[in-house]
């Protein structure tokens, strides 16, 4: 057992002085230091209330083994959840494989990943999600897990999995996080565009649904005028144009007023816009579940880096201008973003070296998501609980993961 002592702590709550007190792999107590200098033990030791400065040696003397680590100057928060990493296994290990990513995100504190279904193959099937958990079993440094994306033609077979499980591989509905919807395409062509089968999922209340949405007919079309202006030389600038904010704005009400309709457990994932954050502030009032991921991409970059970043910076959604940015910091500081996920999408340097339509979009990012929240959140004097909320505990609300922070 071990005691991390004299650490300042940050949780969705609350910061302040204290210590965690720590059984095997598990957090067996919090201990914050109160204003009159007292301490509340953890229920496994008493749960009576003591002299914060009697802790120490009152645990040692109640647990023989104890260790106690003195990590004074410290600042402690749960580990990371990120709900939205490409980890690109199986099918396009050329570009990273598990092994690798789950790596780089433990060296951003983040402990649990959920794996996006756009693999080669697709993670579709009840077959498709056994490999890939069976890989993770194998390769993975920190808790891997996985969404089942849905296509035009598979929810029925979400649906017998939520409800009964698959006999012929076993799995079941405990075996996936969440459904992934992609209403606009991206790598992996997954877009799902028939209204039936968007209004049976958004009908399904058993698992989150997290929504990528941009309205593919606007980028088709965006796309089309940009090769009549620039041929075959678009600049990296012009994404922004084609991957449009109106391209997100009218795929985001599509799928909030489904899931105000359906009392859907929505998440909108990635939302880079302005416009989409006073969307979801109402939305929310008809239907709480409704829940509002962006990425760092948006909270760090803006259309100004584009002339500097080139190719590296071309994600989907697009990177909006300063003002969206500003709106997603403040949205972030007010509560009203609920989970920051990365949206890791590594590709070789080989491959983002190419031309616009060549260059695929996508950031490695699940290593710097931590660094730049707390940059953020010293810049805009946002206080660590709203850190630690979207950092970890929200997501681990969303998918009942508490045990595994």
């Amino acid at each position: 057992m071990i005691l991390l002592h004299n650490a300042y702590l940050a949780t969705g709550e609350r910061e302040g002085d204290g210590a965690i007190l720590i059984d095997g792999d598990k957090i067996a107590g919090v201990c914050f230091k109160e204003k009159d200098g007292s301490s509340k033990l953890p229920s496994s030791a008493g749960g009576m209330s003591i002299p914060y400065e009697m802790l120490s040696d009152y645990l040692s003397r109640k647990f023989d083994n104890l260790q106690v680590i003195d990590i004074q100057g410290k600042c402690i928060m749960a580990g990371g959840i990120d709900a939205h990493v490409h980890f690109r296994e199986p099918g396009l290990i050329q570009k990273a494989d598990i092994g690798t990513e789950s790596r780089a995100a433990l060296a951003g504190g983040v402990t649990t990943v959920m794996d996006m279904p756009n693999t080669n193959p697709p993670t579709i099937s009840a077959a498709a999600l056994k490999e890939k958990i069976g890989i993770a079993a194998e390769k993975g440094a920190n808790h891997v897990m996985f969404h089942l994306g849905v296509t035009n033609r598979n929810v029925a077979d979400i649906q017998r999995i939520i409800n009964y499980g698959d006999e012929q591989t076993g799995i079941s509905a405990k075996d996936f996080a969440g459904l992934k919807v992609f209403m606009g395409s991206s790598t992996g062509n997954m877009l799902v565009d028939s209204g039936d089968a968007l209004e049976e999922v958004f009908a399904m209340n058993q698992k989150p649904v997290l929504v990528h949405c941009e309205d593919e007919q606007t980028i088709k079309e965006n796309l089309a005028k940009a090769k009549e202006k620039y041929g075959e030389d678009i600049p990296f600038e012009e994404h922004e144009n084609i991957r449009s904010r109106r391209a997100c704005i009218k795929s985001t009400i599509k799928a909030l007023e489904m899931a105000m309709r359906h009392n859907t457990r929505l998440t909108l994932c990635h939302i880079s816009t302005k416009e989409e954050v006073e969307m979801v502030r109402a939305a929310k009032i008809s239907n709480p579940d409704i829940t509002a991921e962006t990425s760092c991409n948006y909270l760090w970059f803006s259309d100004e880096d584009y002339p500097r970043l080139g190719s590296k910076l071309k994600c989907n959604p697009s990177v909006k201008g300063a003002s969206d940015r500003q709106a997603l910091r403040e949205a972030l500081s007010q509560g009203l973003i609920d989970t920051i996920g990365s949206d890791h999408a590594p590709h070789l340097e080989s491959e983002k070296s190419g031309n616009y339509c060549k260059a695929p979009s996508g950031l490695p990012s699940v290593q710097f998501t931590l660094p730049v929240l707390l940059t953020v959140a010293d810049q805009e004097e946002i206080p660590l609980t709203r850190i630690a909320s979207v950092f970890s505990e929200k997501a681990a609300d969303i998918y009942g993961l508490k045990e595994a922070v």
